[in-house]
């Protein structure tokens, strides 16, 4: 019942979005975005309030026997792990928008439909999560060390690893299934040219490369989480949140990127954290408080020192590319 519930209101959250919200295609400001942003933030916090109320009846199932309290800060530390690892995926995403040249007034529309795909992939790799940890219990060791190999891989990959979306294996895959044409036509993600009864346009190209760059960041955010919880809708709902503010930060952030220069540095040592958690889980149990206070350290501190030297870090990187 309260999965159809948080099912059924969030369809209807998207309705409004694209029906009423955002009916007409126009440029998001940053100012508009901020708004959104602060609006997607509370409602996700006032929703740790609903899952503190559920956890003190019998709505809904709680397989690992939680108190209302700790559910509650389980669902802020799995949305805060969900929203800090969103910040590479924004990055991604205003690369790609950039490399098929896809009108700002337009790009709310593709991120509306990648946010649809996104909740059923991610309901998807959730769900086999869940169900691979609970019947193998050897598997909580793999995602920890899975994580602790993706912040060392992220620590030293360094700003060399361009992502080029045009030479990618997506859009090469997607050039042979159908034709692919430059021109655009509105929103419209199929047009009829010359050469094609039917050709896709920047707009769903995007769209798809956007889709399968979400299940790639979902490889590593999903074990994140489970490290929190194996609880299902405690997991679901936390990234659910997550993704329905993902276009309002993207709006927000997309201009901003390159002053956040040292977040990477906070996620880095969120995925250690987390992963270190999954491995030492049957030694040493850290408590919920912890946890949230230690991500939510993290990210204050990868912020602060972001706005301080991000700016000095800029224009240093500005003057090595001038020579």
């Amino acid at each position: 019942m309260v999965w159809t519930l948080f099912l059924i209101a969030v369809v209807l959250i998207l309705a409004l979005d694209l029906g009423v919200f955002n009916k007409t295609p126009h440029i998001i400001s940053t100012k508009e975005a901020s708004k959104w942003t602060l609006i997607w933030v509370t409602l996700s916090f006032l929703f740790s309030g609903v899952i503190y109320w559920l956890y003190t009846t019998d709505y809904i199932a709680n397989p690992d026997k939680l108190l209302p309290m700790a559910a509650s800060m389980k669902f802020i530390t799995g949305y805060l792990i969900e929203l800090s690892l969103s910040v590479d995926n924004i990055f991604v995403i205003a690369i790609i928008f950039a490399s098929f040249k896809i009108p700002q007034k337009y790009q709310h529309r593709v991120l509306f439909w990648g946010i649809l795909g996104a909740i059923v992939f991610r309901g998807l790799m959730i769900f086999f999560g869940v169900m691979l940890i609970n019947k193998f219990t050897w598997t909580t060791y793999l995602f920890g060390a899975f994580l602790i190999f993706t912040a060392i891989k992220m620590l030293f990959s360094g700003e060399d690893e361009d992502f080029h979306p045009k030479d990618s294996f997506i859009y090469k895959v997607l050039g042979k299934v159908i034709p692919i044409t430059s021109e655009m036509d509105g929103e419209k993600f199929f047009i009829v040219t010359k050469a094609a009864k039917k050709a896709a346009t920047p707009l769903f190209v995007a769209l798809i490369v956007i889709e399968v760059m979400d299940v790639l960041f979902a490889v590593d955010s999903v074990p994140a989480i489970l490290a929190i919880t194996k609880d299902p809708f405690l997991v679901f709902s936390s990234n659910i949140f997550a993704i329905l503010g993902l276009r309002s930060m993207y709006f927000f952030l997309a201009n901003m990127l390159a002053k956040f220069s040292y977040l990477e540095y906070s996620l880095v040592a969120i995925l250690a954290f987390v992963g270190l958690k999954m491995l030492l889980h049957d030694w040493i149990q850290v408590p919920e408080w912890a946890s949230l206070g230690f991500i939510a350290l993290s990210l204050l501190v990868g912020v602060l020192v972001s706005l301080k030297f991000g700016k000095e870090k800029l224009l240093t990187d500005s003057d090595s590319t001038e020579q």
